[in-house]
């Protein structure tokens, strides 16, 4: 990781802001996730310098990747060449997508190697975790959601508009007539 600068003012506060949103019990649960995906024991404590670690050079992510969808990610790479182990993170982000999470559940990859956003990593995971899920693999968190849409007949949504909303009133046979917009008030 290159050294960066001390930051200040509202570049510290933002900074500060998103390292708050880090979970640490979180973080461990989705170590787990992987260690027991992978097949491979490793430090699984939610430390955000652990995480960082264990994930910096993005070999786990491309195997847990491999795992949920095999060969999505065919080379991984070896090394300690940064750019090598940058290309490993951009391509399980990049797998990511393809799988189907959306650009704002993923992570830049800088995030992950620079050590700037741990938490939107983490949120990646639950993300992908709940995907994985709904594709009959072991996932990770709260299951997601299944689409329920519902279609009514003519004769049903035109019953739906003969009843009068409580915005109107509801005091016993009140009407409508009462209601004037834009009328001021007489003193």
């Amino acid at each position: 990781m290159a050294e960066r600068t001390e930051k200040h003012g509202f570049a510290k506060q933002a900074f500060d802001k998103i390292q708050s949103k880090y979970d640490v019990a979180q973080a461990q649960e989705a170590l787990q996730w992987i260690s027991e995906m992978i097949g491979e024991q490793f430090d699984t404590s939610g430390d955000m310098d652990n995480v960082y670690k264990q994930l910096r050079d993005g070999r786990k992510l491309c195997q847990l990747m491999n795992v949920i969808v095999p060969n999505s990610i065919p080379k991984i790479n070896s090394g300690e060449n940064n750019f090598k182990l940058m290309e490993n993170i951009a391509r399980f982000v990049q797998a990511a997508r393809a799988y189907g999470l959306s650009d704002s559940e993923t992570f830049q990859t800088v995030d992950l190697y620079e050590k700037m956003n741990l938490h939107q990593v983490i949120l990646c995971l639950f993300a992908l975790g709940r995907k994985a899920q709904k594709q009959g693999v072991r996932g990770l968190g709260p299951k997601e959601s299944e689409k329920n849409e519902r279609t009514f007949s003519s004769e049903t949504l035109t019953q739906g508009n003969r009843v009068i909303s409580t915005q109107y009133g509801y005091n016993k046979g009140a009407t409508q007539s009462g209601i004037i917009f834009g009328n001021t008030r007489h003193m």
